[in-house]
Order: structure tokens, then C-alpha cells, then sequence
């Protein structure tokens, strides 16, 4: 492996993901869902999309959405069949809630990933889009946009080893971060794949020890399901009130 100067990684504030929006308190993947989170000062939303039957970009995790004794095929329906089902078009989504804030985005159907950006674009959220794939090779077919950023999202136990040669590969594909479990994550792994210029993301952080233990290690984004409580202790954190010595 040729060797790779140090990245100096520009600043960037730890980025507090609500996990399918606030979905403790809203049906999950919903406009109302997303609002309730940026409304509790999460500074990112997450959501998984797919394409519907009419080549819209839809905010759902199943292929099949169910409501009540209600189920539909996401790629079989139109959006507009969809939304009565509760399920909302990423367009929309901007067009209610703006752009001010950062959206990681799980792509589900490798197929949406074009229109994914077309509507990211023309809403002027390009640069604060995130997206997500446990593929390699799904994001590097999106890499020709430069502004968009991508995401490798897995579990450790599907990382070719050694892991500095795929921190490496991450890096020389144009793969701006990396995703795990917060439990996978050590501080010497989060230094690894950072000397890379490739940032540490960590999901499934939903207790307050789980967020002090990241916060210690340097990762630069976190995911829970409650925004309230991802908020709070992020923020301790940053204003060095909290947590530190935790």
C-alpha cells in the first residue's frame, strides 16, 4: 500500500442525526417526524429512500409500507399512493422543513441514487447531503458529483482486513466517512480512518454513556432515535460542563 500524507480533516461540529427523525414521538420516516427533531435542535435528519413507480424519491426503510390492513410495493406505487399511506417524497420534505440542516440518507434502492441527487440539487442541499451504502461500489457511481457526501455504512465484521487499507481504498475512492456501530468504534479506529481524511460516524448512540464514550473518541457524527437526548449531551459536552471525565 503506497503510503498517504496525513489528512488534516476541516472543522466540522459534531452532526447529531435523528435517526429517522424523532420517531418516538411521530410515525418514523415522516415530515412531522423530521420537524420534531429539528425542532429539539438535532442538526441532522436520517431517512432511507427508495424510488417509486413514478421515479420519485420517497422516505421509507421497507420495500413494502404498511398502514393499518393497508400494504403497498414501494416500487409498484405512485407517490402520490404512497403519501396516503403516510409515506413522504424527499422533495417535499425540503419544500416544508428547508434546508438548513444536514441529511444523512440510507440508500435503499441503488437505482434512486441519481434522482436522490437531482432532488438534493435543485433544492439547493447538495453539499449538506450525506449518502449512506454498506456498497462501495454504489457510492463511487455517485462520486462524479463532488459536492454530495458519501457514506460507507456496515458493521466492522464485514470490513476487509487489514482495516488501514480499507480506510485507505475509502479515501482514494472519494468516500467521505465512515459508518459503524458505536460499539465498533475505539478511539485508535476513529485516528485510523481520520489520518485518511475519511470522518467517523457512529450509529445506534442512544444512552448517554454511549454518546460520552463517542464524544471521548473524536467521531464526528452520532445517530439516535431520541433527538432530546442526543442534543443535551452533545451540547454538554462541546461547552465542557459535562462528561468528560464521565
Amino acid at each position: 500500500m503506497p503510503a498517504v500524507a496525513r489528512v488534516v480533516l476541516p472543522p466540522l461540529p459534531v452532526i447529531t442525526f435523528a435517526h429517522r427523525g424523532a420517531r418516538l414521538e411521530a410515525p418514523e420516516n415522516t415530515i412531522a417526524a423530521f420537524r420534531l427533531a429539528l425542532a429539539a435542535g438535532a442538526s441532522g435528519i436520517e431517512t432511507d429512500v427508495w424510488c417509486s413507480a413514478d421515479g420519485e424519491v420517497v422516505c421509507t426503510h421497507d420495500a413494502t409500507v404498511r398502514a393499518g390492513l393497508r400494504r403497498r410495493r414501494v416500487a409498484a406505487s405512485t407517490a402520490a399512493e404512497l403519501a396516503e399511506l403516510g409515506v413522504p417524497r424527499l422533495a417535499d420534505v425540503y419544500a416544508q422543513l428547508g434546508t438548513d440542516f444536514e441529511c444523512s440518507v440510507d440508500l435503499k434502492d441503488p437505482a434512486a441514487g441519481p434522482a436522490l441527487l437531482r432532488v438534493a440539487r435543485d433544492a439547493g442541499a447538495i453539499e449538506r447531503l450525506w449518502v449512506c451504502s454498506p456498497d462501495v461500489g454504489v457510492l463511487q457511481a455517485l462520486r462524479a458529483d463532488p459536492a454530495v457526501r458519501l457514506v460507507h455504512s456496515t458493521r466492522r465484521k464485514a470490513l476487509p482486513a487489514p482495516l488501514e487499507r480499507h480506510a485507505h481504498d475509502l479515501a482514494a475512492a472519494g468516500v467521505d466517512a465512515m459508518n459503524l456501530h458505536h460499539s465498533e468504534w475505539t478511539a485508535g479506529l476513529v485516528a485510523l480512518f481520520q489520518r485518511f481524511g475519511v470522518r467517523a460516524f457512529a450509529w445506534d448512540a442512544q444512552e448517554v454513556r454511549h454518546l460520552r464514550a463517542l464524544l471521548r473518541m473524536g467521531v464526528d457524527a452520532v445517530y439516535c432515535d431520541r433527538p432530546d437526548r442526543m442534543v443535551a449531551t452533545v451540547g454538554e459536552w462541546l461547552a465542557g460542563d459535562e462528561g468528560r471525565g464521565a
